[in-house]
Formats: structure tokens, sequence, C-alpha cells
């Protein structure tokens, strides 16, 4: 079966449990000081939208569109199981991310990610995301990256 991805509510057990995945193993390679989680919650607020992508009706990958502002949205909780990588699961979420914040008019794109994942930095270059300094209100610190990109 195909992969879908779809808007829906992070307030769902099998979405509870992708996010708390996320959340260990982000917390494997920064400290946790460093790591800037959104709860479910707060993915649940209406700032927020978010993209699940699922395998044969299994939660398998997420990402979101955090909006700042009238111009800036933010690109958060990227994420695919081990299991799919591989596939361009984040490639096809990080486009309906932009696509939404085309959509809505507003201008840039930004995210911060950490020091030690190169996966994730080869999606956000090849979807044309340039690294730059600090971001919104996140410290400059050696333990992140950040990308923008202008729509």
């Amino acid at each position: 079966m195909a992969i879908e991805i779809a808007i829906e509510t992070p307030l769902q057990d099998d979405v509870r449990a992708l996010v708390e995945e996320l959340n260990a193993t982000l917390l494997e390679l920064t400290p946790p000081e460093h790591c800037y989680h959104l709860t479910v919650e707060q993915m649940a607020g209406e700032d927020t939208t978010v993209f699940i992508a699922r395998d044969d009706g299994k939660a398998i990958g997420c990402g979101a569109l955090k909006r700042h502002d009238a111009t800036v949205g933010e690109v958060k909780r990227m994420y695919t199981r081990p299991s799919h990588r591989g596939r361009k699961i984040g490639a096809k979420i990080v486009e309906r991310v932009e696509t939404l914040a085309r959509q809505e008019g507003l201008k840039r794109l930004v995210l911060e990610t950490g020091d030690r994942h190169p996966a994730a930095w080869t999606v956000y270059e090849r979807a044309g995301f340039s690294r730059c300094g600090p971001v919104l209100d996140y410290p400059d610190s050696e333990w992140s990256v950040f990308y923008e990109k202008s729509l």
C-alpha cells in the first residue's frame, strides 16, 4: 500500500506514541536543555498544522507547520520511523508543509535541527533550505543547526 500523508490531530494514541519515539531519539543525540520539543498538546494548537504519514493505517512519520506571525512559519517535529527511512517520506512531508505555507501567504520558512542529524540536513537542503544563523528565539548553540527558505 502507498504511504499516505494527511493533516491530522496529534491527540491520537498512535501519534502520541510516534512523538514519544521522536523525543527519545532526539534525547539520545542532544542534551535535554538543547531539545526544543513541542508537546502533542502544543502541536494541537491553532497555530500549528500536523501532517502524519501512514503506511497501511500505521503512523510512521510526522512533521508540522507552526506559524509565528503572518509571514514566518517554522518546520517542526519532523520524524520518520527507522523502518521507513530512505523512502523520501520526510521530503514529502516538508513539501506538504511548504505547500500549505505558500497557500497561507507565508513568506519564509525556518527551522532548528540538531548538530548530529545529517539525514535531516539532506532533506532540508534538497528542499531548497539554506543554512543560516539562529532563527526566532532559539539560542546560538553548538547543538543547533538552523535553516531558512524564502517562499
